[in-house]
């Protein structure tokens, strides 16, 4: 595969998990008193951090944070003042809010077990404290009957989204990376834990064929050794000729993104995804830790975006400025009417398979 080839097959993901919502302060300031500094401008990649350090530190007093790109502050979201105050004084800003991660979490327990129907997704939204159930235009009838018995006995924990589009992995019949039936797109150049080069991408690609080529017909530049779909969404091939793989993502202006780590995704965190269909899109993440009843499968843990994507931009790299985040898994829409798209997160995938970047 020739260089400039190579960099179009690189595709990147986006990083830090965690999940909270837009900020009222608790408390009232009493005369007389100093007013309460404001927390420090963060960016999402500080944020992430920082929503990763208070998570563990409020534990149960917190209901997920989120990036406030605006005001470039960490909202979190607490259930009592105590709470409050922590996350003041480490620098996010609090919000009150009504149901706590462990109801929110057993309302997607629920889903889980009464409402498994192919066609939905769900993810908890700290925006709104509330577990978003999304259905496809293939929820209908006794289906959607069945959806809507469930969501009525959560109450309003949750809230129900319907798309007109279809819940699909995105894979098609050519693409950046070609097996012989399919084509996807290549996620992320890595390195294995014994010294092989390989590369990230889509679990459901990685099941459709044991060789891949940088082009259609082409000859073999990798092989699928490790394929997890469904259940997760990701892929090991490990190269098989000598070509160039930098750890960087095609931006499709002839320049490249280059990629020198691994991280978690933040709620509210602007990205972009890069894919040989429909090259580079931008949006925000939406919800973590998202579960998706593709056909095919269930499909837990995704990463849940405004992002557009489309049929065989499959396996491509999520990513924000040089940190990967994920692998594009599907989703609904297109880019001409926009769309909902799920990627599996590349943290995860590389300890899986045991892997790390270049």
């Amino acid at each position: 595969m020739k260089a400039a080839r190579t960099s179009r097959r690189r595709s990147a993901i986006a990083g830090v998990g965690a999940v909270v919502l837009a900020a009222t302060t608790l408390g009232v300031q009493s005369a007389g008193a100093h007013p309460e500094p404001s927390p420090a401008a963060l960016t999402s990649a500080q944020a992430g951090q920082l929503a990763q350090k208070l998570q563990h530190r409020l534990g149960a007093g917190t209901a997920g944070s989120y990036y406030d790109a605006k005001t470039k502050k960490l909202v979190v979201n607490v259930l009592d003042p105590a709470s409050a105050a922590k996350a003041r004084a480490a620098g996010a800003e609090p919000r009150t809010v009504r149901h706590s991660t462990a109801q929110l979490t057993s309302a997607r327990r629920t889903l889980a077990a009464k409402a498994t129907i192919p066609g939905t997704a769900w993810s908890v939204d700290p925006r709104s404290n509330k577990v978003v159930v999304t259905a496809d235009r293939t929820v209908k009838g006794a289906k959607l009957t069945r959806l809507n018995k469930v969501l009525a006995s959560l109450g309003d924990q949750v809230t129900l989204k319907r798309t007109s589009g279809e819940l699909r992995p995105y894979i098609a019949g050519g693409d950046a990376i070609w097996a012989p039936s399919a084509r996807c797109s290549l996620g992320f150049n890595v390195t294995t834990n014994d010294g092989q080069a390989a590369f990230l991408t889509a679990g459901h690609c990685g099941n459709i064929s044991d060789t891949w080529s940088d082009s259609q017909g082409g000859g073999e530049i990798g092989h699928t050794t490790t394929s997890t779909f469904p259940g997760h969404d990701y892929a090991l091939v490990t190269y098989t000729s000598g070509i160039d793989h930098p750890s960087a993502v095609d931006l499709y202006d002839g320049t490249q993104q280059n990629i020198s780590r691994a991280a978690d995704a933040t709620v509210g965190e602007q990205v972009q995804r890069s894919g040989s269909t429909t090259q580079v899109q931008s949006g925000q993440v939406t919800g973590l830790n998202a579960t998706v009843n593709y056909q095919e499968g269930t499909v837990n843990g995704l990463i849940d975006t405004s992002v557009c994507a489309e049929p065989g931009d499959s396996g491509g790299a999520l990513f924000d400025n040089d940190a990967a985040l994920g692998l594009t898994s599907g989703g609904s829409g297109d880019c001409s009417s926009g769309g909902e798209t799920f990627f599996q997160p590349v943290p995860d995938a590389l300890s899986a398979v045991g892997a790390h970047l270049p």
